[in-house]
């Protein structure tokens, strides 16, 4: 496997002793990394324990046991599986602007490199909460699906641009000879007050390969309402023009 598991033999552990196992990911390729921890342990006097598996003993403990030949337990495994998921350098901000108390729908082209072809991989538990989308095929037989979502810094952040930001994934393509996929979103912002805020596009192919592309959305001051005239009615006297303000909230 490309996760690189140190071989580790004969360490000795105290009672409630901890054992760190370093584990170095190093992917060649956007895809999909599986590999397995195994940790065997017995006693250090090579005896068994008195412990013996029965038809009524627990279940997951029993797939974990090693068993000598008079039914007591030789050693005990700990598998731990380990799933391994490139992910692109920080790309470059995109900037969405747009006037306080305007509406404005932008196309957004976001490049994905290095995509491979889907060769039957399942997205990992990571991906459950993104948001899935149409497949994307090449023209062959790669069929490759992408899950995104929009993430924020904090829930206050996510409170302030939640309703105010909408993003849907239109259009794909696919080029086979460089790995290179387009996604076009369909980026909709309408923002009710000058404001500065930042989120992150997280995009995963199922195929393997997670890219970030950080979006900052600006809302600059809104066009003067109206301008009041207040004519006076002579000197040192006071003129009064009344206008009306509606609330955008409750």
């Amino acid at each position: 496997y490309h996760i690189n598991l140190f071989h580790l033999s004969g360490i000795r552990l105290a009672p409630k002793e901890k054992l760190e196992i370093p584990v170095l990911f190093m992917p060649a390729e956007m895809k999909i990394y599986k590999a397995v921890v195994v940790i065997h342990v017995m006693r250090e006097n090579g005896e068994n324990w008195p412990y013996e598996v029965t038809g009524e003993s627990d279940t997951d403990l029993n797939r974990n046991v090693i068993v000598a030949e008079n039914g007591e337990t030789q050693g005990i495994l700990w598998i731990y599986p380990v799933n391994g998921t490139p992910e692109a350098p920080k790309q470059k901000s995109v900037v969405i602007r747009c006037q306080a108390r305007q509406r404005l729908e932008q196309r957004v082209e976001l490049l994905l490199i290095g995509v491979m072809p889907d060769a039957g991989n399942s997205a990992t538990a990571d991906t459950e909460e993104l948001s899935s989308t149409p497949e994307v095929t090449d023209g062959s037989s790669a069929t490759l699906e992408f899950l995104y979502e929009l993430q924020y810094q904090s829930d206050e952040i996510r409170y302030q641009l939640e309703s105010l930001v909408g993003m849907e994934l239109v259009e794909k393509e696919w080029d086979t000879e460089s790995r290179i996929v387009t996604l076009i979103f369909n980026v909709v912002f309408a923002p009710s007050k000058p404001m500065r805020s930042e989120a992150t596009l997280v995009i995963q192919c199922t195929a393997g390969g997670l890219w970030k592309f950080p979006l900052v959305f600006i809302a600059t001051e809104p066009e003067v309402d109206d301008v009041i005239n207040i004519e006076a009615v002579g000197l040192n006297k006071e003129s009064i023009v009344g206008f009306k303000l509606t609330s955008q909230t409750r």
